[in-house]
């Protein structure tokens, strides 16, 4: 039931009118996590037995540790910490790690074959297992009180919007919302429609009509690719990566708004970011402020010195990279960004007294590397093994004339894209969205609303998941 979906259009609008009924908040909070359940047992209905774990899981762990000390009240969190990376780590690596293990007895001589073990990937369950796990370790840090209701925190663990895909909810930022009934319904359905049709207008016609099978003609094809190939190929999946990802987090936050919930942004203009470590406040937010405050800082962040700290932010994004799957490639992208991060402090510390790069003109050249240096990480992201990866880079930076996998017009479209997207972003980078959208005119905000939406009927893209639904 993706949000790209009429079936997920019919299913909103039945449980947004139950949710409008002037019935009990209770009454409509269990309407919610009703609904939360169906939509994510619409996919498998047998997963949500692990939805359920990890509920009860971190709910009776975080109520034992309030009447618990000490040691006891560490073993409660070791609790919730085992199980939540118990089921992420059987499920999501359960067969990435066999077959690593069975590379290495190969290595060492000895004999051990290695059988594929049939487990699927739960939907979402890289989300909601940071999520819950989160509500744990911020009760044993007494930064939040448990939740006094069940429900609220079934409900916070679960709600649908942001479920399988983000953004991950914080849960002294989502609870409070479901103390009372406060919301001011009218306001809330016209700016969270209007939000709706902004992200499907990202994912269906610009990340998946337009970007992607650019993106995909070039990655398949990585053998035959020319240098204008896999440049305009990365640009292009670098477009459809934002496109999509943010489409659906801006959705989520529309999804939201109806209900009279408010989600945080997970996307400041990424690619306006004036260094890396300024990126990773920019992209998927919910996800770097997790690994800063339960990884990072946890390793000891910058509190043990140049070379502690370099570590710590080496081992955060290697980390960071193995959650978004179980790929060599992943781990080698994360430790990319790791190694950008540490360079860059390095950089600051060497050249940061040099007037020029703080000007205008050098913070916007600061900017465009950084972009490039992202791009050229989206291709370890991207790429269908190791082999088209180092095709793609070779091709890259040792010229090779020419277009072969794509034409002329996919070029200039994906270049006039691309730069509206870059425009946008630095036009955009120290605004915010919603108060942007906002200053314009109702009539210029309806007439842009009703392009998208013809655009949406109209696009004659193919169908796709959203990216992090495979994360």
């Amino acid at each position: 039931m993706a949000f790209n979906s009429l079936v997920f259009l019919l299913f909103f609008l039945a449980v947004l009118g139950l949710h409008s009924l002037p019935l009990s908040w209770k009454f409509k909070k269990t309407n919610l996590l009703l609904a939360s359940y169906i939509f994510y047992a619409a996919w498998n209905p047998p997963f949500l037995l692990l939805l359920w774990i990890s509920t009860l899981t971190d709910w009776y762990a975080a109520k034992r540790m309030t009447i618990s000390e000490g040691n006891k009240r560490r073993l409660y969190l070791i609790l919730s910490i085992l199980v939540n990376l118990g089921l992420l780590g059987y499920f999501k690596y359960g067969n990435f790690l066999e077959e690593n293990f069975s590379l290495l007895m190969a290595s060492l001589g000895v004999a051990y074959t290695f059988q594929p073990s049939d487990i699927i990937l739960p939907l979402g369950i890289s989300f909601y297992t940071f999520q819950s796990m989160s509500y744990s370790i911020d009760v044993y840090r007494k930064n939040i009180r448990p939740a006094e209701s069940m429900l609220d925190f079934a409900l916070y663990v679960s709600f649908f919007p942001q479920l399988v895909a983000g953004p991950i909810l914080r849960a002294g930022y989502f609870l409070t919302q479901l103390i009372e009934d406060n919301r001011d319904r009218v306001a809330d359905l016209g700016w969270g429609f209007a939000l709706i049709v902004v992200g499907l207008f990202e994912k269906v016609v610009l990340a998946d009509a337009i970007m992607a099978p650019v993106a995909e003609i070039v990655y398949f094809n990585t053998e035959s690719a020319t240098t204008l190939d896999a440049w305009i190929g990365t640009f292009a999946f670098a477009g459809q990566i934002f496109f999509d990802f943010n489409g659906y987090s801006v959705i989520a936050v529309g999804l939201g708004r109806c209900l009279g919930f408010k989600l945080p942004w997970n996307f400041l203009s990424p690619y306006a970011a004036i260094g890396f470590s300024d990126f990773w406040r920019r992209w998927h937010v919910t996800l770097s402020a997790w690994l800063r405050d339960y990884l990072y800082i946890s390793l000891g962040g910058n509190r043990l010195g140049k070379a502690r700290t370099y570590a710590n932010l080496a081992m955060t994004m290697l980390l960071g990279g193995l959650w978004h799957g179980a790929s060599w490639l992943f781990v080698l992208w994360g430790a990319a960004h790791g190694m950008l991060l540490v360079a860059e402090r390095v950089a600051k510390r060497l050249f940061g007294g040099i007037g020029f790069f703080r000007t205008a003109i050098g913070q916007f050249a600061i900017g465009l590397l950084t972009f490039l240096l992202v791009c050229l990480t989206w291709v370890l992201f991207r790429a269908e093994t190791l082999d088209g990866a180092v095709q793609l880079f070779t091709v890259m930076f040792i010229p090779v004339g020419g277009l072969v996998v794509i034409e002329l017009v996919q070029v200039l479209v994906v270049i006039g894209v691309g730069a509206a997207l870059l425009g946008t972003h630095w036009f955009m980078r120290n605004r915010e969205f919603g108060s942007a959208l906002r200053s314009l005119p109702w009539p210029v905000i309806g007439t842009i609303l009703a392009a998208m939406l013809v655009a949406i009927i109209l696009s004659p893209g193919e169908e796709r998941d959203f990216i992090y639904f495979e994360f």
